[in-house]
């Protein structure tokens, strides 16, 4: 045991954040909090940094261990650049490295006992700077930065000039390179892209230290953690597994939960019924058995009814009128910026009812395509068109559309007129905003609960093509359940950027990936994509090596993106004609076998009759089997 909470207790005024909270996590072990928004997950992490004090309880922390901490907001100040901000966890092995450097020089004109002293001390410390990994340290630190999304330009801007999100990244590298016993992590992937996420994953996998992590990433906790530690209603509970074997368990522990308390009110019901008739025979005896049914029900220990799950609610979500089946049409698009090109001469086709995201690293320009698309900036060259009787719903990441001063009951009712209180209550109760909440004012909620204003807002919109610029930022795993659930049951069509990869293979029907100035499609999920990504990327976005051929290439864009689709439509289809060959083989050779079993039985290798039809049989499979076996060759 690495860390252990027990029996933390917070409360804020009245409302109770954790109570008699205990866990713990063992050494090298990789766990996850998680839990709504507002569950008090950071209030806990904090308590374990000692930036607040629990009520009661205590932390406890194995001796000799130290712990490291990203909270979600960093403000790095200082006149480092990137590069020597990460180069600031590494002093010690720097001043190491600067004293062996003045031992070589000592020992060069010394001699005797003294010379011997300083090589006794020359060796410890060359031993001491191994240990330490400092011969790598250089290897290491780049690593970390390119691991985390910063290009080697990037090392020698100055951190005054960076992004909230940046400085995130910046203590993060600081923070893995330092090496803690114990990582503490606050959604630690925010401010990541794809590429980066998957680079992380790898590294905490092989974190030689204990790992704690808070995030709503269910992809991301599916591939690194073994535990699930749960904040629900001020309880902690504790799961063995990953996020995917955690909601399996809670959702099996809930229903058992909610049966027990129907049976218990079952028998209960029955047992005040048995009492009441038996206080109508107004006999001595029969008065007697039912008081004593009663002392013996007050006896009975209530089950409480287990809390109404958030992630229960269902939207309903209906387009006011069908679109035609062309959607959006895009034609030789291309945008840049002063000094950098986003994408060009890119191509392609959205039809009805499909459900596409678009993915790739940060700055390759998604949102600028969003953006193009909505009308919101010019593109530099080329055009997209909209099909007939299409209503365009778009969700942005700033949250334009929302007015700070009102409250999110007037957001509403304001842009909603015609909806009753009843039925703009039950759409806010389906994004979590419930009693006053829904008083709140705009300008006051978080940037999670803003998100779910501005996706209430779209759902009722009734447009048939929705266009979401990250839809899942901010969002609790509850809300982004709910709202998996309502684009899958939507008819219209659905046009989004995520980097929520769970999200993606929820949803998606289709993937554009904006990779190299161009996009490569994946008609698949998000499982499908990382199967075929290199692949497909080498052959129709491979990196452009010379600025004359890439002109050559963004050309024939539009024939390769036709191509591309054909050869993906013909590789699922001959796919599924061999997994059927294969299964024809197996029950050819199984009659094969039965028959070569059956010919030797006594009363039938008697039988000249049935022995000739058997025969006859088997010579068919084996005609058969050599047509197949043919076929499974060119197929495979």
């Amino acid at each position: 045991m690495i860390l252990a909470c027990q029996n933390i207790t917070k409360a804020f005024g009245e409302k109770m954040i954790l109570q008699d909270a205990s866990f713990h996590i063992e050494e090298r072990e990789k766990a996850a909090l998680i839990g709504n928004n507002g569950a008090g997950k950071t209030t806990l992490l904090r308590i374990i940094m000692n930036e607040i004090s629990s009520d009661s309880g205590n932390v406890v922390i194995a001796r000799d261990k130290n712990i490291g901490y990203l909270a979600q907001y960093q403000d790095i100040h200082g006149h480092h650049t990137i590069y020597e901000e990460l180069l600031t966890t590494k002093q010690h092995i720097l001043d190491m490295e600067a004293r062996m450097r003045s031992l070589e020089h000592e020992m060069k004109h010394t001699s005797g006992e003294a010379l011997e002293a300083l090589m006794n001390t020359y060796t410890r410390l060359t031993h001491e700077f191994e240990l330490e990994n400092g011969y790598a340290w250089k290897s290491e630190l780049t690593g970390v930065l390119k691991g985390l999304g910063f290009q080697e330009e990037d090392f020698d801007k100055p951190i005054e000039t960076l992004s909230g999100g940046q400085k995130t990244r910046v203590a993060l590298g600081k923070l893995l390179i330092s090496r803690p016993d114990i990582l503490l992590l606050d959604e630690p992937t925010n401010h990541l892209d794809m590429e980066s996420i998957a680079w992380l994953e790898t590294y905490l996998l092989n974190y030689p230290g204990a790992v704690f992590i808070v995030s709503h990433d269910r992809y991301f906790l599916d591939r690194v953690v073994t535990k699930v530690i749960e904040i629900e209603a001020a309880q902690v509970r504790t799961y063995q597994g990953n996020y995917s074997s955690y909601a399996l368990k809670k959702a099996q522990l809930r229903d058992a939960q909610y049966k027990a308390y129907l049976n218990q009110q079952r028998e209960i019901r029955h047992q005040e019924a048995v009492i009441a008739k038996l206080k109508s025979f107004n006999r001595e005896k029969s008065i007697k058995r039912a008081e004593s049914r009663e002392k013996m029900l007050d006896k009975v220990q209530r089950l409480e009814k287990p809390v109404e799950i958030q992630d229960q609610m269902r939207l309903s979500l209906e387009p006011r009128f069908i679109s035609g089946n062309d959607v959006l049409s895009v034609e030789n698009l291309a945008k840049s910026f002063p000094g950098q090109t986003l994408f060009r001469n890119i191509s392609f086709e959205i039809k009805r009812g499909e459900r596409v995201a678009l993915i790739g690293s940060n700055g390759t320009g998604k949102t600028t395509l969003l953006k193009i698309i909505n009308g919101l900036l010019p593109a530099d060259a080329g055009s997209f068109s909209l099909g007939s009787k299409v209503q365009i719903g778009y969700y942005d990441q700033e949250h334009h559309v929302l007015h700070m001063e009102k409250t999110i009951f007037q957001e509403i009712s304001d842009t909603y007129p015609t909806l009753t209180e009843t039925e703009i209550r039950n759409m806010l109760a389906a994004f979590l905003f419930t009693g006053d909440d829904v008083f709140k004012e705009i300008s006051a909620l978080s940037g999670g609960e803003r998100g779910r204003v501005s996706l209430a807002k779209l759902m009722l919109s009734e447009a048939n093509f929705l266009i979401l610029d990250e839809p899942t930022n901010h969002l609790d795993i509850a809300s982004k359940e709910i709202l998996e659930e309502a684009l899958n049951s939507y008819t219209g069509t659905v046009f989004y950027v995520s980097h929520d990869r769970y999200f993606i293979n929820q949803t998606a029907t289709r993937i554009l990936d904006l990779t190299n100035l161009t996009v490569v499609n994946y008609i698949g999920d998000y499982d499908y994509y990382l199967e075929k990504k290199e692949e497909l990327t080498e052959k129709y976005a491979p990196a452009q090596e010379t600025a004359v051929s890439a002109p050559v290439q963004a050309s024939e864009s539009k024939v390769s993106w036709q191509q591309q689709k054909e050869e993906q439509a013909q590789r699922r289809k001959r796919e599924n004609e061999l997994r059927k060959t294969e299964q024809r083989i197996e029950e050819l050779e199984n009659r094969d076998k039965e028959i070569d079993e059956t010919l030797v039985l006594s009363d039938v290798c008697t039988n000249v009759a049935k022995c000739a039809q058997l025969s006859r049989e088997k010579e068919t499979i084996q005609k058969e089997l050599e047509e197949l076996y043919e076929k499974w060759e060119t197929l495979a």
